[in-house]
């Protein structure tokens, strides 16, 4: 028994549980793309997991009640169809320079509001509901808890060598809060000569991003010699660059 909107259908226990464990296992996934700080982290991937779900059960059940007994027509073949466009869509927000990637999460919401829009199309407003209600969780409630997890970062220190009298430090620090970074400066020594002094400075950023996106765009500030990414011990040297 199907009601008229679609609320509860025979097999909307079926299709919460299979959300429900695609949100599970996705968001396995998930957590352990954003400790490791990989581009592709958390959100994007229990999106892109609920929306796969959603229309591969929009395409096992949304359509059932259109194929007459005997009938050769393939409805589902439409889900197939926004699939291949959705994607082409989601491409277009996705933006890549040097060793940053911006846009996932968006085009992974795209991905998701299609697969909303589908459902609802299908009658299916129980699964709506549910993709819907997962999707937020996922950016509002679980998304913020996993940017806590500690990572490498917490514990790695970077080293700066600029010229000094510059106005260097102030583009360093503008570049990072930018990108959601806050800093502390651990220590400053002076180097070179009275004509090119250096300034060497150890300094901690936290942020949600990786560390290592934030020393491309550094080492495009004019007067910036070095930038080195340390762990806890200084001795310990993650990554070295230098302009």
């Amino acid at each position: 028994m199907q009601d008229a909107y679609g609320l509860y259908t025979p097999t909307t226990l079926v299709e919460i549980g299979l959300l429900l464990a695609t949100f599970v296992l996705c968001s396995l996934i998930g957590v352990e793309r954003q400790v490791r700080q990989k581009v592709a982290g958390y959100r994007t991937h229990v999106l892109v997991g609920l929306g796969s779900c959603t229309f591969t059960l929009i395409s096992a059940y949304g359509f059932s009640a259109a194929l007459a007994p005997g009938a050769t027509m393939d409805p589902s073949r439409i889900a197939a169809q926004i699939v291949s466009g959705i994607g082409f869509l989601g491409a277009g927000v996705i933006f890549k320079g040097r060793n940053v990637v911006r846009g996932l999460t968006t085009a992974a919401s795209i991905w998701v509001s299609a697969a909303v829009g589908m459902a609802c199309g299908a009658g299916m407003l129980s699964l709506a509901l549910s993709l819907t209600a997962f999707h937020l969780i996922t950016l509002y409630v679980v998304s913020p808890v996993v940017r806590k997890i500690p990572t490498t970062d917490a514990h790695r220190v970077l080293h700066l060598g600029y010229a000094d009298n510059q106005g260097v430090l102030r583009q360093v620090l503008e570049i990072a809060t930018n990108m959601g970074f806050s800093s502390s400066i651990l220590s400053t020594n002076k180097s070179g000569t009275e004509q090119n002094p250096i300034v060497l400075m150890d300094i901690r950023f936290h942020g949600h991003l990786p560390l290592r996106e934030l020393v491309p765009y550094l080492l495009d500030v004019p007067g910036v010699k070095s930038v080195t990414v340390r762990g806890a011990d200084a001795n310990e040297e993650d990554d070295d660059a230098s302009a």
